[in-house]
């Protein structure tokens, strides 16, 4: 494992947001949905696109907190401008799941 310093993780905005929205996103080469996600008015609305249709419908998304990168540039993916990484982790069979605080914060929180 590479070794980071105090400040290269200080670099990093993980924060917290709300999903707003979710939806199929046909487009994808692999399943995934297209989200937005409300970073309160530290960060603004967000768009992502996510890898999540193994564990999470759109309907139980709306109104879920998430951990998200939200100083990557954004990334064109297909004919979706990504804003945001969502983080999430494998399950034992691969599936993502997502990081979320297991507790309401405010959003646009930031993880420190």
């Amino acid at each position: 494992m590479k070794e980071i310093t105090w400040e290269d993780f200080e670099k990093v905005e993980l924060r917290v947001g709300t999903i707003r929205s979710a939806a199929v996103f046909p487009e994808a080469r692999k399943p995934a949905y297209k989200l937005e996600i409300d970073f309160g008015e530290a960060v603004g609305p967000r768009r992502s696109s996510a890898q999540i249709t193994d564990l999470y419908t759109p309907d139980e998304l709306i109104g879920k907190q998430v951990l998200a990168v939200v100083n990557f540039p954004p990334k064109q993916i297909g004919p979706f401008l990504s804003e945001c990484l969502v983080t999430g982790m494998p399950d034992d069979i691969g599936r993502v799941v997502l990081v979320s605080p297991d507790a309401t914060v405010p959003d646009g929180a930031k993880l420190f």
